[in-house]
């Protein structure tokens, strides 16, 4: 296909916006980016695409998120309304995930995925959580994957809050999907794997060994780290350790790791991830809804933290999750400088094309001759 009379935004390094070029797909890949008329008279007999006018761009990416999270949508929490995040997770949170058959992970991964194909969204990290159906749980969300078409990581969330055998369960779920995805030699394009944790406050010593332990080589953890304060202070009475020493004493960091919020974490945990090259992920929209404040991304991208953007279960839309991006560190601080354009386009379009292309070990997130072809057209109207 030949893909031509549009505007291409590159996201390349630096990037570009090229006018009265086209691009031409062979099988997945870009295979070619040329003037019109040059790619038209090479190749006369290639399907055409016309954009008219629109932007070309890589589809949108989501650094996290929660399929199963589209039933809470709507939801009203009998009795009293939640005061802190802690009390969102006893009501609204855990009675949701532990409501979930095989049927509801299919069909909330369906509408989280149709929703992210409408908008433009086309590489989602999953994690996942259905503690009374664990067991092939992944499989349910891959074969929705396959069926919409999208690029997806997918895991399991282990916790202990629902005892040993289920934790063991949720750890043998982890590895069977890894292995079943690394018999096809990762060359399989669509699906990729982590090994999901919930969050240290509900993992004991015991099981973050044993997951350590049994990870099979060449993958990292999918985990919550520091949403709410009460995951540090549950983190230091169990070790006298904030999260991520105690994390990283565990063997959960490193550059396959990927680690979500980071809302209460210091300058120290900030250093002990940039120098483990763990990717940090920020979820703006749900820190917002949850009231638990805003992670100091600033400050870690300028320490060279791989800051990258999701959307937790929210819509999307992701742009609009760059928008919430942009305002809300300046009411957070106070400060209208705060959180400048540049960044959030760092960390939503850099940033997270570098961690799909790193997990999906191929070029992603960019429109270059060798990238995958997540393309995406925009109307563009600027009334």
């Amino acid at each position: 296909m030949i893909i031509h009379n549009c505007r291409i935004i590159t996201w390349g390094t630096p990037n570009q916006l090229l006018v009265g070029m086209a691009v031409r797909v062979e099988n997945d890949l870009i295979a070619e980016i040329a003037t019109e008329r040059e790619l038209l008279d090479k190749y006369p007999a290639e399907d055409t695409l016309d954009a008219h006018g629109q932007f070309l761009m890589p589809g949108l990416i989501c650094a996290h998120t929660h399929f199963y999270g589209v039933f809470s949508r709507g939801m009203a929490i009998h009795g009293e309304a939640p005061a802190d995040f802690p009390e969102i997770l006893r009501k609204l949170w855990w009675p949701l995930d532990q409501s979930l058959t095989h049927e509801d992970v299919y069909y909330s991964s369906m509408v989280c995925l149709i929703d992210a194909i409408k908008h433009g969204t086309t590489t989602l990290f999953d994690h996942h959580a259905s503690p009374n159906c664990i067991s092939g749980s992944l499989d349910v969300i891959e074969k929705a994957v396959r069926e919409a078409g999208v690029r997806a990581s997918l895991c399991y969330e282990v916790t202990d809050r629902g005892g040993i055998d289920k934790a063991n369960e949720g750890i043998q779920e982890n590895i069977r999907f890894i292995n079943k995805i690394d018999i096809r030699g990762r060359s399989d394009s669509l699906i990729t794997a982590s090994f999901g944790l919930h969050a240290g406050l509900t993992l004991s010593k015991e099981t973050l060994e044993k997951c350590r332990e049994v990870i099979p080589s060449g993958y990292g953890f999918h985990v919550h780290v520091a949403e709410h304060q009460s995951d540090e202070f549950d983190s230091l009475n169990k070790s006298g350790k904030r999260v991520i020493d105690r994390l990283m004493d565990a063997g959960i960091t490193g550059n396959n790791s990927i680690f979500v919020h980071g809302v209460h974490l210091d300058a120290r945990e900030l250093l002990l991830l940039k120098d483990r090259n763990t990717w940090l992920t920020h979820q703006p929209r749900s820190n917002m809804n949850n009231a638990v404040g805003m992670a100091d991304t600033e400050s870690a991208l300028r320490l060279g933290i791989p800051v990258c953007i999701g959307n937790d279960g929210f819509s999307f839309t992701m742009w609009d999750e760059w928008r919430s991006c942009y305002l809300a560190h300046k009411l957070w601080k106070r400060d209208p400088r705060s959180m400048n354009g540049a960044n959030v386009i760092r960390m939503g379009a850099i940033n997270n094309a570098r961690m799909a292309s790193h997990f999906f070990n191929a070029k992603i997130g960019t429109i270059e001759v060798g990238a995958k072809a997540d393309l995406i057209l925009v109307e563009y109207l600027p009334i």
